[in-house]
């Protein structure tokens, strides 16, 4: 047990207000506050994540239950939630801040640095009028998808461990006005750091230039060791450059697997260009360009699976606007906001090849993705058992391969429309310049064959609201080799009974 060599680097060289005070208010002067956990009295650990906590330096915490519940800490350990700010659905929310995030402090183990937090352990002074708890339902969703996307090899926070607190909560899932009764949960997770782009945005509103500085100093000494920052006059406009390139490449990665966040916030935005904050979020069934899984998200589906590439680039420009103080020029900005979309949609591209098996990109395959984008649209077919269907040699490949991907029966024309294109896909793959084995390799590193659908997430959660964990463990170890078809059984489509379930297709922000 290593939780002796927790540190707290940040809240020593940040300013803090060290009171205790968990009055909720706004801290002007203070980038962060101490805070202490609430009191839970029957706690049960549910799942330690051993494997993870050897790898960050923690040893085996499994027998600290202790710990992982965020009770009775030891004197080293020095507990604190941060401030940040943050867009919200595109309209500026001023402070807002770790409100069911407290921080135990960073660890380091070879040369690299972790940040341990406790979601849902209680108040703090950014909770806005809330109570900092979180529910065992919302808990086993983030504990199992920040695991599942780390191994379909997306950037993400992780989860260590997940126990329940032995309290009830009271939540009103879809804000309809009826409030349930919730049994309570604490996860464990992990990041290298979890500053976001809101705590930049933060400092800049209030026109804070020199603890802006400091953060910026501070982010990029300890997180971008590719740049120089030693005399390097454009140290800010390089650390810009990298921050876009970690959000290029999670966004694609999120368009690879089907994954929709479904509250792309600034606030939730990582300045390191890791996923964030699951919520609302949902693996994409039918494709579909306008889904969203946040019911707070409707009409305007802002954050909608389509929307993600142009939310990002959005929230980057934010990003630029606050800490424009330190690089004073807003061509060379604009600049990089403009390679940030052309690159997008090229690695995109690129992305969509190594889907369909295809080495490179022609200049013909424009034309190609928008009409299997249209195919797909219109068709509703299922994202991810769609390239399942692919992956055989093209001239095996048959229409009939696809029925197990369809939400609705196809008509005629329907099903010539969809033998065409197969038939364009046979003809393109001809001008691969690498063998067919080679092509099916690419496919089959690139299209996962377990994803964590919602409605496995739902069913889990039931059980487990039950006390029945055995689907929970079995989506646990399903989810660590997702290219595999190890559990066929969870290979297929979501049932028809699931189309219009709460907690399943439609979700709320409390989820």
């Amino acid at each position: 047990m290593n939780i002796k060599n927790i540190t707290h680097h940040f809240t020593e060289q940040c300013p803090g207000d060290f009171s205790g005070n968990l009055m909720q208010r706004q801290t002007p002067d203070v980038m962060f506050c101490t805070v202490e956990p609430a009191d839970f009295h029957q706690t049960e650990l549910i799942d330690f994540n051993e494997e993870l906590s050897i790898e960050i330096g923690l040893g085996n915490l499994e027998s600290d239950k202790n710990f992982l519940a965020a009770q009775n800490l030891p004197g080293n350990i020095k507990t604190y939630a941060t401030a940040y700010a943050g867009h919200q659905f595109g309209n500026w929310a001023g402070q807002l801040g770790d409100g069911r995030a407290i921080y135990a402090g960073e660890i380091f183990n070879q040369g690299k640095q972790t940040e341990i937090q406790w979601k849902g352990a209680g108040a703090t002074p950014y909770s806005r009028h809330a109570d900092g708890r979180a529910v065992l339902r919302s808990s086993i969703r983030e504990y199992l998808m920040s695991e599942a996307m780390f191994h379909l090899n997306v950037p993400t926070t992780r989860a260590l461990s997940l126990s329940k607190t032995g309290e009830d909560v009271i939540r009103d899932i879809q804000y309809s006005g009826n409030p349930q009764k919730e049994q309570g949960a604490v996860v464990v997770r992990t990041a290298e750091s979890f500053l976001r782009f809101g705590h930049f945005e933060l400092l800049s509103a209030r026109n804070q230039t020199d603890l802006l500085k400091n953060l910026a100093d501070y982010t990029i000494e300890n997180f971008y060791p590719e740049i120089n920052s030693e005399n390097n006059p454009n140290k800010y406009i390089d650390w810009f450059k990298a921050i876009c390139d970690r959000t290029l490449k999670m966004i694609i990665d999120w368009y690879r697997v089907g994954f929709v966040h479904g509250v792309m916030n600034t606030d939730n935005m990582s300045i390191l260009g890791l996923t964030i904050d699951y919520g609302p979020f949902s693996m994409m069934d039918g494709y579909d360009l306008e889904f969203t899984p946040n019911t707070t998200d409707l009409p305007g589906k802002r954050y909608a699976f389509g929307k993600q590439g142009q939310i990002s680039h959005w929230n980057l420009a934010a990003l630029a606007n606050a800490i424009f103080p330190l690089i004073n020029d807003s061509e060379i900005l604009e600049k990089i906001l403009d390679d940030y979309g052309k690159r997008f949609w090229t690695e995109h591209d690129r992305m969509l090849a190594n889907k369909f098996g295809l080495d490179e990109v022609l200049a013909e395959d424009e034309k190609f993705f928008t009409e299997w984008q249209q195919l797909m649209q219109d068709l509703n077919l299922d994202y991810t058992l769609f390239f399942q269907s692919l992956e055989k040699p093209a001239s095996e490949i048959k229409t009939d391969d696809f029925s197990n991907s369809f939400y609705r029966s196809l008509n005629e024309n329907e099903l010539k429309r969809l033998s065409n294109f197969i038939e364009k896909y046979q003809t393109r793959k001809l001008k691969n310049k690498i063998t067919e084995t080679e092509s099916l390799e690419l496919m089959s590193k690139t299209n996962p064959k377990f994803i964590l659908r919602n409605y496995l997430l739902f069913e889990a959660i039931q059980d487990a609201e039950n006390g029945d964990y055995k689907l929970f463990f079995k989506l646990k170890e399903a989810l660590q080799n997702p290219y595999e078809n190890r559990f066929p059984e969870f290979n297929k489509k979501r049932p028809s009974k699931y189309d219009n379930q709460t907690g399943c297709s439609q979700l709320s922000c409390s989820s």
